[in-house]
């Protein structure tokens, strides 16, 4: 897996005219395929006047999913251009559909090819984007006597407590950079006095 990918901040429409045709591009983030093909499909539900509904998206932190259609339009002129473009800007789990209403001028395939794709790029600077970071999920195991100064400790390092559980011990959840595990086992050992446990889980990403 790489160790980060970069996605769109929020869900949002960017929108505008060229040559008497309107340019709508609602892009959002998708962390699933199907969550991608729900989000095209509702947009083609909300806008199915339109002369076009061409979309395109992402999934994946290596871009494994990559899809693309140009509903009508001539082709290679809608799909792939939207598609280029949020891979020129490394998107991942994004989907875009672009909604045309034809304006009476034709734009010749050079002109759509600059229109499909121009409008994600404006609309991806609109909405702006986040990086996530990969990292190895952690459980801290730690007696209730200690928890909550541990836990003010992380916070205090800059290090992200997901989760707290109260039982007979408190687990807290964390993330962690790979590269900074050992590191961190020696500064709970002190923290704790050596009585805390620790057990490496999984991987996952979240914002940088």
């Amino acid at each position: 897996m790489p160790d980060e990918y970069r996605t769109v901040a929020r869900a949002g429409v960017h929108e505008t005219e060229i040559n008497r045709s309107r340019f709508r591009c609602a892009l959002a983030p998708v962390a699933t395929e199907r969550e991608a093909q729900d989000f095209v499909a509702a947009v083609r539900k909300e806008h199915a006047d339109a002369t076009h509904n061409c979309w395109a998206y992402v999934v994946g932190a290596d871009a494994s999913v990559q899809r693309a259609s140009d509903d009508g339009e001539p082709g290679g002129t809608a799909g792939l251009p939207m598609l280029q473009m949020l891979l020129r800007r490394d998107m991942r789990y994004v989907a875009a559909v672009v909604t045309r209403y034809y304006g009476g001028v034709k734009l010749g395939a050079g002109g759509l090819i600059r229109a499909y794709g121009g409008v994600v790029g404006e609309a991806l600077d609109a909405v702006g984007s986040v990086t996530r970071r990969r990292f190895r999920l952690a459980v801290v195991t730690v007696d209730h006597q200690r928890a909550g100064k541990l836990q003010n400790e992380l916070r205090a390092t800059g290090r992200e407590v997901r989760d707290v559980r109260y039982g007979e011990a408190v687990t807290i959840e964390i993330g962690l950079p790979d590269v900074d595990v050992p590191a961190f086992r020696g500064w709970l050992a002190d923290a704790t006095a050596g009585t805390a446990g620790f057990e490496l889980g999984g991987e996952a990403y979240g914002e940088a």
